[in-house]
């Protein structure tokens, strides 16, 4: 069974318009309904978010194409060719996800 949140949710999916990223590895989101959100990574960075480790790999976050949270691996190459370069957070999973 879906959850009430997560039907009402996908019965009127949000847009992230604007990521900013904080100290203490905190992603500050605006949605397109004036939302704006707190997703902490604190206890997500292992396995491929590890890179993010880096504070300032971690303030390079940039909405892609999807609308989805994303960071290039290495900036010299372009991810538009090599898909295995970037690393992204689904907007839905952001949203339902964040305070």
């Amino acid at each position: 069974m879906i959850e009430p949140r997560v039907k009402e949710y996908f019965d009127n999916p949000r847009k992230i318009v604007a990521v900013e990223p904080l100290e203490g590895y905190v992603l500050r989101l605006t949605f397109d309904n004036g939302e704006i959100k707190s997703y902490s990574m604190q206890d997500k960075l292992q396995g491929v978010f590890a890179v993010l480790q880096s504070q300032s790999k971690f303030q390079k976050a940039f909405l892609d194409e999807f609308g989805n949270v994303a960071w290039d691996i290495d900036e010299t190459v372009d991810s538009s060719v090599h898909w295995n370069n970037r690393i992204d957070l689904c907007k839905d999973a952001l949203y339902l996800d964040s305070i």
